[in-house]
């Protein structure tokens, strides 16, 4: 497991990477100090899991949280604070774990465990997340990865994947709410799969579009939803 620390104070890193030295299934890829360089490692790096303080000056834990909600894959994050009533916060962000100052070894052994499990179950959800739909009276289904894209169109949801086309009943706000990790709104009536983006072209009016893998379809992004396709695309 790769793994990333985040904390203003050179002593919390030093004391963190001390007590995952044990481990002998962990990597420390990198240390950052603050929140924006700790942007630009997970770019580099692209680890498993962060260790993230919230208390840091510039942007805090829980925008750095916030910032990886945009991305593909994003990784497991584990909060690191010395105040408790940060908790419920970090909870609201999706996060697998959250250690209270001084981390001892006991709390690091019980959160990686936690973790493990954890990835282990978004690991077989993401391998059998099919999408069911009707075609000639036949229940068919198709993998989430080979979907290009989801349009609303009247009372139906028309789903674009490898291979074909077919509505199907879910909404476009059911489908985000679902796969919120694998799907990312680009318009009010699209979304798309975040692993096919390809490239964000911007046209002489103004206008702007996504080209997806394998898609021949050209896409338009409204200038609500511009900033996340940056976003995930940088």
């Amino acid at each position: 497991m790769n793994i990333l620390i985040v904390d203003d104070e050179p002593l919390a890193r030093m004391r963190l990477t001390r007590l995952l030295a044990h481990n002998k299934n962990i990597v420390i890829k990198g240390e950052a100090s603050n929140g924006n360089e700790a942007l630009l490692f997970i770019k580099k790096y692209a680890p498993d899991l962060i260790f993230l303080d919230v208390d840091m000056p510039g942007l805090n834990g829980l925008q750095v949280a916030n910032e990886l909600n945009n991305l593909a894959l994003p990784p497991a994050v584990v909060f690191i604070t010395a105040h408790p009533e940060h908790a419920l916060d970090a909870l609201q962000l999706s996060a697998a774990g959250y250690l209270v100052k001084p981390v001892t070894e006991q709390s690091i052994v019980k959160v990686l465990d936690q973790v493990g499990r954890l990835n282990k179950a978004h690991v077989q959800k993401q391998h059998s997340t099919k999408i069911s739909y009707q075609l000639g009276g036949t229940t068919k289904s198709v993998e989430l990865d080979n979907v290009y894209y989801f349009n609303a169109q009247e009372k139906y949801t028309n789903m674009v994947f490898e291979g074909g086309e077919a509505f199907i009943e879910s909404s476009l706000k059911q489908l985000e709410s679902q796969y919120p990790t694998q799907l990312v709104r680009i318009h009010r009536n699209t979304l798309v799969n975040k692993s096919k983006l390809l490239s964000l072209n911007t046209h002489g009016s103004g206008v702007h579009s996504v080209e997806l893998m394998g898609c021949n379809d050209h896409l338009t992004v409204s200038r609500r939803e511009l900033k996340t396709v940056k976003n995930i695309l940088n």
